[in-house]
């Protein structure tokens, strides 16, 4: 089988390992890819929102499957076009990437279907977006959470406390505008409380089939201290979702919102990412993702057992069997390296050593997520530069494995989280 993978970060980079993989493939391209990623695929100067240019290629060079990583292209419907001449592709289409695409489609469908979320209004007018609030706040406390409706690259959902932050928010998102369109409505909701998951699972419309769940670190700083990011590293599995909460979840909350897309006529095919927390009331769904999350999919896909090439092949044809997929009893720990003044402002082009030498450890990957090739030297390209991933038998090996290495590389201004895997451990 011919391949295309669409993206340029680490979650193409972990996919482009898993997928050269099988014993299926015999040719991997990239679009446009990245110094990392250059490793196992050929990769082409096709920008992953050109999609009549990605389209021609594929066509052109007989692809027999693409993998679309970045949520813009798959709500921009790709995976539609490809389709529609008859190129199969792995991940959701444009009327299903919603859940994604527009915050006031997931929340609707979630309140029409009863699965469990927060509260939540939804307001088109900044005006009344701040009444709102107003009625919310006890004081000067609001604890509440503002989101941009549509597509703002995992950055759109603030956090507040107080009502200075709460409206702060909202003139940013629909006044200011930082999210450009996707700020022409809101949604306000109650803010949970609890331990957050990560959970992905493969579903070809009707059946659903887990990976393992995986937590996130998206404050800058150790100790869940700082600005919110893409996600500064990652683990799995998760100590607190033991495998019956995960099946409770199933139950409750994923099998419910695949069966709801297809009550509205938009069945689900492809990666379905739930965030979910534990509530002192059972799981909610924080959000959903229409793709593979970045950087949980450089924790997941080590620890899958199997070819990712069939269970994709088979998500797409609408047969997916739940047998297909197993996983390691392992742990695995990604310690994410970014670039000096992420998430603001940052520069480009520094020079990384130390590749070789990390990645001599053993059960150790290093996945580019913002690298180029430079006169033939790796340099950054992006505010998180590095996933360095680690497998082992306990958390505590994976840890001190993914440190080893993290250790070994450089770059002018590089910066990482401490204790990426410490809650793991119940630290």
């Amino acid at each position: 089988m011919k391949i295309l993978i669409v993206g340029s970060g680490g979650r193409e980079h972990a996919l482009a390992w898993k997928i050269a993989q099988s014993p299926r493939v015999t040719k991997i391209f990239c679009a446009p890819g990245n110094a990392g990623i250059a490793k196992y695929a050929e990769c082409v100067n096709i920008k992953a929102m050109d999609i009549p240019a990605l389209l021609a290629f594929a066509k052109d060079q007989h692809i027999d499957l693409a993998v679309i990583g970045p949520e813009s292209p798959l709500i921009a419907g790709i995976v539609d076009e490809f389709e529609s001449v008859g190129i199969s592709a792995f991940g959701p289409s444009k009327a299903a990437a919603r859940i994604e695409g527009s915050k006031v489609f997931s929340k609707e469908l979630m309140a029409k279907y009863g699965i469990p979320t927060a509260d939540f209004r939804i307001f088109d007018r900044s005006c009344e977006a701040r009444e709102h609030v107003e009625s919310l706040c006890e004081g000067d406390e609001c604890r509440v959470v503002v989101k941009a409706y549509g597509e703002a690259l995992g950055k759109g959902a603030i956090v507040c406390g107080t009502k200075d932050e709460a409206l702060g928010a909202i003139k940013m998102i629909m006044e200011d505008r930082v999210f450009g369109s996707a700020g022409d409505w809101v949604v306000i909701e109650e803010r949970l409380e609890g331990p957050e998951a990560s959970l992905m699972v493969f579903s070809d419309g009707e059946s659903v089939v887990p990976l393992p769940a995986v937590q996130d670190h998206k404050r800058i700083f150790d100790g869940d201290k700082g600005s919110n990011t893409g996600g500064m590293g990652c683990y799995s599995p998760v100590p607190v979702v033991p495998p019956l909460l995960y099946d409770q979840v199933l139950d409750t909350i994923i099998k419910p919102t695949i069966d709801a897309m297809n009550s509205e006529g938009c069945p689900y095919a492809g990666l379905l990412y739930t965030g979910i927390i534990l509530t002192e009331h059972g799981p909610k769904v924080i959000e959903y993702n229409a793709r593979f999350g970045d950087p949980e999919t450089q924790v997941a896909l080590p620890l899958l057992d199997g070819d990712i090439v069939d269970i994709m092949a088979a998500s797409a044809a609408g047969s997916l069997d739940s047998d297909e997929v197993k996983c390691y009893n392992k742990c695995a720990v990604c310690v994410v390296c970014a670039s000096g003044g992420y998430p603001g402002d940052y520069e480009t082009g520094k020079p990384i050593s130390g590749l070789d030498a990390a990645e001599s450890i053993s059960d150790l990957m290093v996945f580019h997520a913002g690298t180029k090739l430079q006169d033939g030297q790796v340099v950054t390209n992006g505010g998180r530069v590095l996933g360095v991933t680690a497998v082992g038998d306990t958390f505590q090996s994976a840890i001190d494995r993914a440190y080893s290495a993290v250790d070994e590389i450089h770059f002018d201004g590089m910066f990482f989280r401490r204790d990426i895997g410490s809650r793991a451990l119940g630290k």
